[in-house]
């Protein structure tokens, strides 16, 4: 495998009163070009650490990030970040406030008319073109959430980050938003690092899904592969033994995870299955819900 992004060895510590808290310990993982990845674990496992790490907001005591062959500790617009919170500035019009976006990265390398092409193009691919010149007080929260991610997609970034991007929307929108980011991955091929707390989000999405170990000093438990072909249908999945079988996988070792919280865990180890961690989905947008849907809420 080609090594697109390196997150090597990242361990990092916060003071406290107390004094050190170890939040990750040698956080180990190798991501290739296009690759869909998905971090799940129970509360307090580091996932957000791990992105805000790679996004440049937080710095590792140890270790680091690797892109492209280049060390990055500070954020960029090659690492762009899709928040659960759309962040989208209220007196702006949708195109606006991709516009923001825009101007950062390609003032003096791309012209006015090739700009706006750019804005709408962006806004096109997440079904907003519709609605590009409302206010985000005039549309609902799956569309201000597209918005987010176009103003995302509009930096041309090298990694997509996305911290919980759907776990604020009623199960309907979410399942739409989901079709979307396969259809938009599908087409510009980004690496996208995500992190969910729905099992059935991460086998649906997801090339590897990385499972962690609990807080403190959390790193990575498991990885399992979702080798499920491409591209995939929810409803066709619902009844497929192999989906079932991954699904099963990840719901095991977060069991595990929450039964035996002290307990030291196959650190690094790379299983092919699949993983995910908790689920906050009904049965109405996942039809494998109803057979485990006590089971799969985990805490995040």
């Amino acid at each position: 495998m080609s090594i697109h992004l390196d997150i090597d060895h990242v361990s990092i510590e916060f003071d406290t009163p107390k004094g050190k808290f170890k939040a990750l310990d040698s956080v180990n993982l190798k991501i290739a070009k296009g690759e869909f990845v998905s971090l799940i674990g129970h509360s307090g496992c580091g996932k957000s650490t791990v992105l805000n790490i790679v996004a440049g907001l937080l710095k590792a005591t140890q270790g680091g990030i690797v892109l492209d062959g280049k060390e990055v500790d500070e954020p960029g617009p090659e690492r762009a970040v899709v928040f659960q919170n759309h962040s989208l500035l209220p007196w702006l019009t949708s195109y606006q406030n991709v516009e923001l976006a825009v101007k950062q990265v390609f003032k003096g390398k791309k012209s006015k008319a090739e700009m706006k092409e750019w804005i709408e193009h962006n806004l096109k691919l997440v079904h907003m073109e519709h609605a590009m010149h409302k206010k985000p007080s005039e549309i609902s929260g799956g569309m201000k959430q597209r918005v987010g991610i176009a103003r995302a997609l509009a930096m041309q970034p090298t990694v997509l980050l996305m911290d919980e991007p759907f776990g604020a929307l009623d199960a309907l929108t979410r399942s739409h938003l989901q079709d979307s980011l396969m259809e938009i991955q599908n087409t510009l091929h980004n690496t996208v690092i995500m992190i969910t707390h729905d099992v059935d989000e991460a086998v649906l999405l997801s090339d590897r899904i990385v499972m962690m170990t609990n807080g403190p000093s959390a790193t990575v438990g498991e990885i399992l592969h979702v080798d499920l072909p491409r591209p995939r249908e929810r409803l066709a999945l619902a009844d497929d033994p192999h989906y079932n079988h991954l699904r099963a996988e990840v719901l095991r070792f977060l069991h595990e995870r929450h039964a035996k919280k002290d307990t030291p865990t196959r650190s690094g180890s790379e299983v092919k299955k699949a993983s995910v961690s908790e689920t906050k989905v009904s049965a109405e947008n996942h039809p494998t819900e109803q057979k485990d849907q006590t089971a799969s809420r985990v805490a995040a």
